[in-house]
C-alpha cells in the first residue's frame, strides 16, 4: 500500500493568460512561486518518503521551491506529464476544455488522448507500488495526472472526471493498494 498526496503545480504564466499549456514547458508565475512556498509550509511537519513530479518545469519548480532545504528526494518522471494537446497547445483554455470529452479515446490532433495519459499513469503507479510499498509520497502534477489517479485508484470513469468542475484544494489523498 502506498499513500499518495496529490498536489497541483503552482500557477503559470500560461494559466494567467488562459492558455492550455499541455507539454509547453512554461515556468511558474510570481503567484505560482508564492503558492509553491505555501505548499511547502503546509507540509513542513509531514513525513514524506519522496516527492514525485513531472519533468515539466511548472511541476518540478513547484517541488523544488516547496521543499528547498529539506532532505527529500525529488524525482522527475515524464509519465506524470499533462496531456499533450498537440496542435491545440497554447490555445485558449476554454477552447481546449470544450474538446476534452471528444479526446478521451481520440487523440488531440498531433497529440494524445486521455486513455493514453491514463496508460502512462498506470505504468507509473505499477512502478510506484513496486518501489514505494508502505511509503507516503507526494505527487505534484497536472490535471491529466489527477485524472489518472481518480480513474485508476478510485475507479471513476474518465468521462465523469473530465467533465466534472475542477476546484483547487490543499491536497488530495489516494491509497494505492493494487493496480491492473
Amino acid at each position: 500500500m502506498v499513500t499518495i498526496i496529490f498536489e497541483a503545480h503552482g500557477t503559470t504564466y500560461d494559466n494567467e493568460a488562459h492558455l492550455a499549456s499541455g507539454h509547453n514547458d512554461v515556468e511558474l508565475s510570481e503567484l505560482g512561486r508564492k503558492q509553491a512556498k505555501e505548499l511547502g509550509e503546509r507540509y513542513r511537519n509531514e513525513n514524506l518518503d519522496a516527492i514525485l513530479c513531472s519533468d515539466l518545469r511548472r511541476s518540478y519548480e513547484t517541488a523544488e521551491i516547496a521543499f528547498v532545504g529539506r532532505e527529500l528526494l525529488i524525482i522527475k518522471d515524464a509519465r506524470l506529464r499533462e496531456c499533450d494537446y498537440g496542435d491545440m497547445t497554447r490555445r485558449p483554455s476554454d477552447e481546449v476544455e470544450r474538446e476534452k470529452t471528444k479526446r478521451i479515446d481520440v487523440p488531440f490532433p498531433n497529440g494524445e488522448s486521455y486513455l493514453q495519459t491514463t496508460e502512462r499513469m498506470r505504468s507509473f503507479l505499477k512502478d510506484l507500488l513496486k518501489n514505494y510499498g508502505s511509503k507516503r509520497v507526494m505527487i505534484i502534477g497536472h490535471r491529466a495526472t489527477q485524472y489518472g489517479l481518480e480513474h485508476l485508484i478510485k475507479k471513476v470513469p474518465l468521462k465523469e472526471i473530465i467533465t466534472a468542475a475542477w476546484e483547487w484544494q490543499p491536497g488530495w489523498i489516494y491509497i494505492l493498494q493494487e493496480i491492473h
